[in-house]
């Protein structure tokens, strides 16, 4: 659903690439529709001719799972933090959608906070695997971990802009206030350059009146932070998954693959995805 009736204009399709802007998608609560708004923000950029790489940076590896990459027989992130003699172009693997590549992740990913405590620099760890391929993207998202920790701290100091996927949740409307703090935090100390490129409202019902006002209360709470758009609950979104496709491939007509094309369009429009 819509939130206004603003439009956003399709874009044109860029003769040249890079250099990327670095996107972190951040929550510090689970189940908010990140790796789902990772994936298919990405997808729909992808098929407005953006190049762009996504960044399992959660252990849990969904976003690798879902892109359809087995993170068990492949270089992973963590094998570049670990390993500095290892290049990022040896771990980006190709995806079935055209224009998005994908870094995968596993469950190795949760040792890397207790290795990188004794580390040099260990806040900018991310920024440094990136630099050499920022050039090669136009957009590079990374899928952070649902929580505040050493990880999300890094993705971060590697970011220029931060969307935060939020559920019309009471409880999600609460640790917002404190990720929001976070960022402040890690834009006053480490990352000045750092912006909040917005607030995406997920899992919307229209039909409960709790949503509408969650809804309402974050637009108050956050004026001029929250995207145009309201991303609805559907059963499509675990079948895309299951099918390892976004949205926009596995339903191109339905109304949640439009919604992700007008976030993507917005993006553009705002200057976060030129």
């Amino acid at each position: 659903m819509n939130i206004s009736s603003k439009q956003f204009p399709v874009p044109e399709e860029l003769s040249t690439h890079g250099p990327a802007r670095v996107v972190a998608m951040c929550n510090q609560k689970g189940g908010v529709g990140k790796t789902t708004t990772t994936i298919n923000v990405a997808a729909a950029l992808a098929d407005y001719g953006r190049k762009v790489l996504l960044i399992d940076f959660d252990p849990q590896g969904a976003l690798s799972a879902a892109t359809g990459v087995n993170a068990n027989d492949a270089t992973t992130i963590y094998d570049l933090m670990m390993d500095s003699k290892l290049k990022i172009k040896d771990a980006i693997q190709n995806t079935d959608h055209p224009n998005m590549d994908v870094v995968p992740a596993n469950i190795d990913l949760s040792a890397a906070e207790v290795h990188l405590v004794g580390e040099m620099s260990r806040e900018s760890i991310l920024a440094n695997i990136l630099r050499p391929v920022l050039d090669d993207y136009d957009v590079v998202f990374i899928d952070c971990q649902p929580s505040l920790g050493l990880l999300t701290v890094n993705a971060l100091v590697a970011a220029h802009g931060v969307m935060i996927p939020m559920a019309t949740e009471y409880f999600a409307l609460r640790g917002v206030a404190l990720l929001i703090q976070t960022i402040d935090k890690v834009r006053s100390r480490l990352n000045p350059a750092l912006q909040t490129d917005g607030i995406l409202p997920t899992m919307y019902d229209p039909r409960t009146l709790h949503s509408k006002e969650v809804l309402e209360r974050l637009q108050e709470a956050f004026s001029g932070q929250v995207f145009d758009t309201a991303i609805s609950r559907t059963v499509k979104f675990p079948d895309a998954t299951v099918a390892k496709k976004a949205i926009t491939s596995y339903a191109p007509n339905s109304t949640a693959a439009e919604s992700y094309r007008r976030v993507a369009r917005e993006m553009v429009a705002r200057g976060f995805a030129a």
